[in-house]
């Protein structure tokens, strides 16, 4: 025990002891949450011919910014009605090339067993009125504590490049202006959203077009003289020499 432990009184001892085990509980979830993302990031970077993930980053809301949320919604200030009404505490966004690719994330990882969905926001479909756009999904997966199997939500937000990129700018902008953002710059960011949206369009048109010219078997398989697939830190996962691909082939035959 340590003499901050003896200062404190033991009610404040218990509630710090819990705020901490809640709040590793969702430190816990979205380190689960990033190792399912980067898993599927690895795989198509090692096997497939590109990833549909170019990006992937988290954060947690600190103590404060959450007693903070509470006060200003009204919820009740205890952990058990914070679990239950905010879910946006631990938060995964992804970052994707492609439209179509945003929704073939969504799928893989709600298709996931240990994953419950709880809710789903299509706002690529149904942007919001000031041009937003992304795929919002709260999830519930297991956390493994010491003493207990404690389901923690998690945020979950998957968008393009060039939704992420006004998105990122559009918060800038308003964080700047503390939300009092003048209504010609608030009809110019609506613009620039619609703008990414056609470049997103265009783009994805261009990738289906190089798609359809088709591509040779051997265009699959590297050359010898060529390195392996590599994961997405650069490294390559499992050197596979030829020789040892023509031992399992003769193998196989």
């Amino acid at each position: 025990m340590t003499n901050q432990d003896v200062e404190w009184p033991s009610d404040l001892r218990e509630i710090r002891t819990e705020l901490t085990r809640f709040m590793m509980s969702y430190k816990f979830a979205t380190d689960e949450m990033m190792t399912k993302v980067n898993i599927l990031k690895e795989e198509f970077s090692a096997i497939h011919d590109y990833s549909p993930i170019e990006h992937v980053s988290h954060r947690l809301k600190s103590p404060e910014g959450i007693l903070k949320k509470a006060n200003r919604k009204g919820y009740p200030l205890d952990l058990a009605g914070i679990r239950e009404n905010i879910q946006d505490i631990a938060g995964i966004r992804i970052t994707c090339s492609f439209i179509s690719d945003t929704y073939r994330v969504l799928d893989m990882l709600t298709g996931q067993r240990d994953i419950t969905v709880l809710q789903i926001k299509d706002y690529i479909e149904n942007p919001k009125p000031n041009g937003y756009k992304s795929l919002h999904l709260i999830v519930a997966i297991p956390v493994f504590m010491s003493d207990r199997v404690q389901p923690v939500t998690v945020e979950v937000q998957i968008r393009t490049v060039a939704m992420d990129f006004w998105a990122s700018l559009e918060h800038k902008i308003f964080y700047k202006h503390d939300g009092a953002v003048p209504p010609a710059l608030v009809d110019e960011l609506k613009q620039a959203a619609d703008v990414a949206n056609r470049l997103d369009i265009d783009m994805e048109r261009l990738h289906a077009q190089v798609v359809s010219l088709g591509t040779s078997p051997d265009a699959l398989t590297p050359p010898t003289s060529q390195p392996a697939p590599s994961t997405s830190d650069g490294q390559v996962p499992f050197p596979l020499p030829r020789s040892v691909l023509e031992a399992f082939l003769a193998k196989a035959v």
